[in-house]
């Protein structure tokens, strides 16, 4: 009776005979990605095919670092690992543990040595790069007259703004004739003057894009008078025009969107300002209604007979506070009168004589105020409230023997 096996027993042995054909432990296989998935995991997930067949890929996030680029869609490259047989699912896949483009190696040095040549010129240099206008009437577009890259910038620029006119320039993006016809392009856009300028094409590989690494292209838009915008490939892609151009952009429906205005946004913004005008001059003719009746009523009040009466009633009424400022002056003049009156019957002589007080004085008219200042038999002054009296000094004494009299 014939043997019967399991599946797995099968699946094991196929993947047994795999690891034992040196060939498929160490091998290089070299095709166009295709189905590229980076997934979560850091593993990276595509197929390789050429025009014969495909075979599955995978690198696992532990090979990755040598990885010096990101894959897409329809790149030529060069895988290195191991074929080998998934058990569970019994299908061979190769497990990459190096990836290369193809024919990129001595392509990415010449690009690397261009770069750093054209930096060293200065090219790249921010000073030279001139704004892009933000509102445009002409976009110059060089790049293949067929393709998703012309239909996206049309179909983008159209949205955006249909009154835009596009020019373009149809030219040859690939291959030995494609930088001639490059900047045959951007001269003569140049000489329509064109508000900007579109220079790009679609995605590729490093060789189908080669045309925009070249020196004389790169030449072409660092001369230009118009802002060109550089629209190379997908967001991955890097070429030389992109450090030169004025502006880079990730895709060509990237730049349609950066090089035209929404006019959708410009309309909304004029219709918000249409309304603040609006608000506004309402506002301005309220406010000059309301002087405007103010002045009215301040001319009625004006009249010439208006301002009689006005100056009328100010006069009586000047002449009123003229009156009172005058009463109350005099009343506070008596008041201090009166207080000064006072004050000077309290200084009088007069008054003090009236009290039975007499002040004496030498025959000289000076007043005595000390006993040593006369002698017995001088002659003196007495003055009293109603004359003076002449006396004679017969004695004298002092304050201390009065004191001692009064004590005996």
């Amino acid at each position: 009776m014939q043997n019967v096996y399991t599946v797995g027993q099968i699946n094991s042995y196929i993947k047994n005979m795999f690891a034992q054909d040196f060939l498929l432990q160490e091998l290089s296989v070299k095709g166009e990605v295709s189905n590229c998935k980076y997934h979560s995991s850091g593993h990276i997930y595509f197929t390789l095919k050429d025009g014969k067949g495909t075979i599955s890929c995978v690198m696992f996030a532990g090979n990755r670092s040598g990885l010096t680029f990101r894959m897409s869609e329809g790149m030529q490259v060069i895988v290195s690992g191991t074929i080998d047989v998934y058990e569970r699912d019994g299908k061979y896949q190769m497990y990459a543990r190096k990836i290369r483009q193809d024919g990129a190696g001595e392509l990415y040095e010449r690009f690397e040595r261009l770069k750093q040549e054209l930096l060293e010129r200065g090219m790249f240099a921010p000073e030279y790069k001139k704004p892009i206008p933000r509102f445009v009437r002409t976009v110059g577009v060089v790049t293949a007259p067929t393709g998703a890259a012309v239909r996206d910038i049309i179909n983008i620029s159209s949205r955006r703004n249909p009154y835009v006119q596009i020019i373009l320039y149809p030219a040859i993006v690939q291959g030995e004739a494609a930088p001639a016809s490059i900047i045959k392009g951007i001269r003569m856009l140049e000489q329509k003057q064109v508000d900007v300028m579109i220079v790009g094409r679609g995605g590729g590989s490093i060789e189908d894009l080669w045309a925009f690494n070249e020196e004389a292209v790169a030449q072409a838009v660092f001369d230009c008078s118009i802002p060109v915008i550089s629209a190379v490939g997908h967001e991955t892609d890097t070429t030389i025009i992109d450090y030169v151009a004025d502006l880079r952009a990730p895709t060509p429906s990237a730049a349609a969107e950066l090089a035209v205005y929404d006019v959708s946004i410009l309309l909304g913004q004029l219709d918000g300002y249409k309304s603040m005008l609006n608000r506004h001059m309402q506002g301005m003719i309220a406010l000059n209604r309301a002087r405007l009746s103010t002045l009215d009523v301040r001319l009625k009040n004006n009249s010439p007979m208006g301002r009689i009466r006005e100056k009328r009633t100010y006069a009586i009424s000047l002449e009123e506070r003229l009156g009172t400022l005058i009463r109350n002056k005099i009343n506070n003049n008596r008041h201090r009168l009166a207080i000064y009156i006072e004050r000077l019957k309290g200084l009088s002589p007069l008054d003090k004589l009236n009290q039975g007080y007499s002040y004496v004085a030498d025959e000289a008219g000076r007043t005595v105020t000390d006993i040593d200042r006369v002698c017995v038999g001088d002659r003196l002054q007495i003055h009293v409230k109603n004359g003076r009296i002449e006396a004679e000094v017969t004695a004298k004494h002092s304050a201390d023997e009065q004191i001692m009299m009064q004590g005996d």
